[in-house]
C-alpha cells in the first residue's frame, strides 16, 4: 500500500504540473480526492491492514492528501493569475476608437407647437383645463345648443358607445364642465385628443388633437376676442403675419367668425399651400352663444364671453410646412429628428 500512496502521489504532482487551466485542475482533485478518487480508495481498503500497519499507512495518507491539496492549491493561484493577464491582454480597451454614440429621442413637434401655444396662452391668464374623451351625448351636443337632430351632429360624426355616450368630436364639452363648476371670471384652454368619423388622408384623421378656449366675464366682446387671437397668431408666427375674421356659423357662438392668417409660406403672395389666395384658415370662434351660459347656470345679461378652437396638427404642419397629417402618427425618426 506505502507503494501504491508513492504512485498516486507523483503522478497527481505530474499532473498537477502539466494543468494548463482551471478546469484541468479541477478534475485532478475530482480523479483523485473524490469520493470515487485513487486515494479514497487505498484509504478504504485500511480496514484489511494490521493493528501495527494502519498508523504507519494512515499517517503517510495523510501527508500524501495534504501535500497534493496544497499543490492543487498553488497551481490554482498560479493558472488563475496567469488567465486574468492574458483577459487583461486580450480585452484591452482601444481609447483612441470613437466612443458608440447614444441615440437620444427627440420631442414630437406637435408637443413643441402645444408647449409653445400653452405658454403664449398662459401669459395672458389663461389656465389648462383637461376632461374625459369618453364622453356624455349632453356635454358633447345638447349643452353646446345642437341638440338631437341637429344637422351639425352628421358634420362631426363620431363613434358612440352607446346612444348615451361617445367618443368626444371637440374639447368643448371640458369648457361646460368649467362653466358649471367654476364661477366666472373663466379663462382657460383645453387641450385634447378628439374623435370624428374621418377617413384617412393627407389631411384628414379619425383621431386628432385639438385645442380650445374659453373667457367668461362681465363686458366681454368681440374686440376682446379679436384682441387676444391676433396676440396669439403673432406670437406663433411672428409679427408680420397678419389676421383676417370672416363671417360663419356655430351652433354655441353668435356672432361667429372664422380666422384667416397670411400664408406663412409665401407671406401672403400666393402660393401652393394656400391655394394662390395669400390666406390660410387656422381655426373659428365666435361669442358664448346665452343659451349655452343658460344651460350652465350662467346669466347672460350679466356676463358674456367668447370661444376659439383649432386642430393641433393644422397649427403644426402650417407651422413646419408639413404637408401630409399621416407622418405625425408614423412614429418614424427621421421625420421627428428635423424638428
Amino acid at each position: 500500500m506505502k507503494e501504491k500512496l508513492q504512485a498516486i502521489k507523483e503522478e497527481a504532482l505530474k499532473s498537477i504540473n502539466e494543468a494548463v487551466d482551471l478546469k484541468v485542475l479541477n478534475d485532478i482533485r475530482v480523479n483523485i480526492l473524490g469520493k470515487k478518487g485513487e486515494l479514497t480508495s487505498v484509504l478504504r481498503g485500511m480496514k484489511d491492514l494490521t493493528k501495527e500497519e494502519r498508523p504507519v499507512i494512515g499517517q503517510l495518507a495523510n501527508e500524501v492528501r495534504n501535500l497534493i491539496e496544497e499543490k492543487l492549491e498553488d497551481a490554482k493561484g498560479s493558472l488563475a493569475k496567469k488567465q486574468r493577464e492574458k483577459q487583461l491582454k486580450e480585452e484591452v480597451i482601444d481609447v483612441t476608437m470613437p466612443a458608440k454614440k447614444v441615440v437620444m429621442g427627440h420631442r414630437h413637434p406637435m408637443n413643441i407647437v402645444l408647449d409653445d401655444i400653452k405658454d403664449i396662452f398662459m401669459g395672458m391668464g389663461y389656465e389648462i383645463a383637461e376632461g374625459p374623451e369618453i364622453e356624455k351625448d349632453y356635454y358633447n351636443f345638447e349643452a353646446l345648443n345642437i341638440p338631437e337632430n341637429h344637422p351639425a351632429k352628421d358634420e362631426q360624426d363620431t363613434f358612440y358607445i352607446n346612444k348615451e355616450v361617445v367618443l368626444r368630436t371637440q374639447t368643448s364639452p371640458v369648457q361646460i364642465r368649467v362653466m358649471e363648476n367654476s364661477k366666472p371670471p373663466i379663462r382657460i384652454i383645453a387641450p385634447g385628443r378628439v374623435y370624428r368619423s374621418d377617413e384617412v388622408d393627407a389631411s384628414h384623421s379619425p383621431v386628432f388633437n385639438q385645442i380650445e378656449g374659453l373667457v367668461i366675464d362681465k363686458n366681454i366682446t368681440m374686440a376682446d376676442l379679436k384682441g387676444a387671437l391676433e396676440v396669439f397668431v403673432k406670437e406663433l408666427y411672428g409679427e408680420k403675419v397678419r389676421v383676417k375674421f370672416r363671417p360663419h356659423h356655430f351652433p354655441f357662438t353668435e356672432p361667429s367668425a372664422e380666422v384667416d392668417v397670411s400664408c406663412v409660406m409665401c407671406g401672403g403672395e400666393g402660393c401652393r399651400v394656400c391655394k394662390g389666395s395669400g390666406w390660410i384658415e387656422i381655426l373659428g370662434c365666435g361669442m358664448v352663444h346665452p343659451k349655452v351660459l343658460e344651460m350652465v347656470g350662467i346669466d347672460p345679461k350679466e356676463y358674456s364671453g367668447f370661444a376659439f378652437g383649432m386642430g393641433l396638427e393644422r397649427i403644426t404642419m402650417l407651422r413646419y410646412g408639413i404637408k401630409d397629417i399621416r407622418l405625425f402618427y408614423e412614429n418614424d425618426v427621421r421625420f421627428l429628428s428635423q424638428f
